[in-house]
This record gives structure tokens, sequence and C-alpha cells, in this order.
């Protein structure tokens, strides 16, 4: 089968970024299927251009044309959404034999391509569901204008009933696109290559490099944006500052990291380290250089249907969590018994996690080792890519 995924922000694991659409087209591949992905020309994380063309066996990334949008405002964002719509769908029709579609929000525009796509080729139509737009931008103030939310609540419900079958990553979603008119839903849950994680490692060369030696590191991977809520991560900094033996390091970049940069600076916080994004197939050296682990979102209800992807390498890396989200995934940590719950948007509470596990070097190490035995039996990446490959056939053969 030759399946074409539409898909603005992929990142191949040699980039920074979410990297669940390359590994899945690799075992797709795999399993002898063919995979063609027209992505943007820019990378969504660095705002870099990205090569035009890349191969690799089975697989074919195209770059098609998008306006530069990168930690601009929302109304270039838009811009730059409507413009992979628009160049992606000339791509796309540029690619033969393709059996099936696969389209993918966020951003949800490029869904109208998917679906234009899959009209157009009479072939099968599958939408995934990463995160419930526009629900969390209207939630987390993003957007705004009233004429716009009503045309992305139209497009949302339009996708979901097009969609041949509509494809979540989380639990939580379930509900709300059955609600809103998907037909046929099916549950592909974020999960990860426990295989790219070494927990007994050190990572005593990232460590020396950033000046991390001797301290019990927290390290927190992943966007610096508004929904982050890192400010309040500074604030728990402000809370630890005679804790001289904790370290909060927070790795990656996105719209607010300047800002919190500055405020750092402002408030004189040494316990505080800033790293640049680093790929994918770096995060293993950055993991195995922490001794936990920070997962953390605004105190936002929308918030509690999400699965973070971070959480999966944390666990599978083997470091305990201090996790300052709520919902599903907070059923995920309580079950294996793998770290500390905060109330989001809770500075003291998130301190006072971060000083308990500092003061309990063996429990953090149980619980950092229980996390990566719960992964490995309940979110393999294998295991969740077979149950793709299932739907993807069945799709073909109706």
């Amino acid at each position: 089968m030759h399946i074409l995924l539409i898909h603005q922000a992929f990142a191949t694991v040699n980039e920074p970024g979410g990297t669940r659409h390359h590994e899945l087209a690799r075992y797709l591949v795999q399993r002898g299927h063919r995979v063609t992905i027209i992505a943007s020309s820019v990378s969504y994380i660095t705002g870099k251009s990205l090569a035009t063309e890349e191969k690799e066996k089975g697989i074919s990334i195209i770059r098609a044309y998008v306006y530069q949008a990168h930690h601009k405002s929302f109304v270039h964002r838009v811009f730059a959404f409507l413009s992979f719509m628009a160049s992606s769908f000339i791509e796309g029709l540029k690619v033969k034999d393709i059996d099936l579609i696969w389209g993918t929000s966020p951003p949800i525009f490029q869904g109208i391509t998917a679906w234009a796509l899959a009209r157009l080729k009479r072939i099968p139509f599958l939408f995934e569901v990463r995160d419930l737009w526009p629900a969390f931008a209207i939630s987390v103030g993003v957007l705004k204008n009233s004429f716009l939310i009503r045309i992305s609540e139209w497009l949302e419900r339009f996708l979901y009933r097009a969609a041949d079958r509509v494809m979540v990553n989380s639990p939580g979603y379930i509900t709300h696109v059955q609600g809103l008119g998907a037909k046929r839903v099916e549950l592909v849950p974020n999960g990860v290559d426990a295989g790219m994680f070494a927990p007994a490692q050190r990572g005593e060369t990232f460590r020396q490099s950033h000046n991390l030696n001797d301290k019990f590191v927290i390290l927190y991977a992943g966007a610096h944006g508004m929904s982050n809520d890192l400010g309040v991560v500074l604030d728990a900094a402000e809370n630890l500052r005679e804790e001289k033996n904790i370290q909060i390091v927070l790795l990656g970049d996105g719209k607010e990291k300047a800002n919190l940069q500055a405020q750092a600076e402002k408030m004189a916080l040494e316990n505080i380290s800033f790293i640049t994004s680093v790929p994918k197939s770096g995060m293993a050296d950055a993991l195995a250089a922490s001794d936990a682990c920070l997962a953390i979102l605004k105190p936002i209800e929308w918030y509690k249907a999400t699965y973070p992807n971070k959480v999966f390498d944390y666990m599978a890396a083997g470091r305990p969590i201090v996790l300052a989200i709520d919902g599903v995934i907070r059923e995920v940590v309580d079950a294996a018994r793998c770290g500390i719950f905060t109330e989001p948007g809770d500075a003291r509470m998130l301190a006072n996690a971060m000083r308990e596990l500092a003061n309990s070097l063996v429990r953090s190490r149980e619980m950092g080792l229980a996390g990566r035995r719960y992964v490995e039996e309940h979110f393999d990446r294998a295991e969740l890519a077979e149950h793709l490959v299932g739907i993807l056939e069945k799709m073909e053969k109706k």
C-alpha cells in the first residue's frame, strides 16, 4: 500500500520536535508499505529551512512551500497554515499511485488538503487528531476572533464527519470527536520506542558540557510556548533558591523562550539552565543526564484530555516524573507509580515535589524504573504501530 501523509510539522528523528510519524512510517515500511510525506519546508521548532526532498528506504519526504511565520503573531501563523494548505495540495496532485491519504491536525487546515486529495483520487481518508484544535487554542487565548472561531469549529465538525476514520492519540479525545460527528474512531496512543533509551546511563558528557556536575538535574524537554506554563517553573526555582544541589534545565525552543530567559536573569536564578533543542536522536543523552523530568501545562480543563509525548520518553528513560498536568496522563503516571503529581499552576507545590525527589534518591530511582517497566508493557511503539497497520489495511480493503 502507498500512503500519503500530509503533515506540516513533520520532523525526522534527526530534527528537533515530535517524531511519532517518522517512527510509525518506518514501521509501515517494515510491513511492506510505502509512505510519502508532504511537510513544511521550515522547521516548526527552529524556523530553519529544510531540504526540499529527502528519501530513505520506502519513505519519501517532500517539503512544500510555507509562509515564514516562526514565532510571529497568530495572524501570521494562520497565513503559514493557509500557505501550506495550498502548496501541499499542489504537491499532492503530483504524487501517483496512492492507496490512502492520512491527514493530521493541528494545524487543522491541512485536513482540508487531505480530504480534497482523497476525494479527487477516490481513495480512503484517515484524519488524525493530535490535539483538540480549536478548543485548545480558544482556551489558552490564542484564538479570540469570533468569526475565526466559528469557521474553525465548522471545519472541525466537517472533517470529523467527512473522514472514513478518525484516529486519536489520547483516550481523552474520543468523546469529543464522537460528539462532533466522527463515525469511526480509532485510538493509537502516543508511545515510545523504549530501545532508544537506556535507563542505566548517566549522561556524563552532556552533564559536563552544560555544567551540571554534582547536581540533581530536573529536566524539562519540549516547547517553550504559552501553553507550557514555564513561568511557574521559574517561580518554583525561586522557591528552591537555597537548595544548591537542585538544577532545573529547560531544554527546547519556542516563542516564550526569550521572555523566560530575560525573566530568569531579572530574578537572578542560578538554578535554571536554558539549553537549545536537540534532535530526537540526541534525546537519549539529554534524558540520561537528568535525575528527574518535568511535564507541565497550563491549568486548563481541556488539557486534562491530552497524552503528552514527552511523558512516555521520560518513562522510557527510566526517570521519575514531576507531573503538573491533570487528567488522563495523570492516570498513566499514577498507574505506573513513576512520579509525583502537582496541581497545575501551583509553583510552591511544584517546588516541593522537586525537593522531595532530590531528597529521596532511592525512591526516585525506583519510580523511574517502574515507569520504564510500565511503558514497555503498555505503550510500546512497535505494538501501537501494528495496530495502525491493521487500521490502514482494513481501510484499503474497504
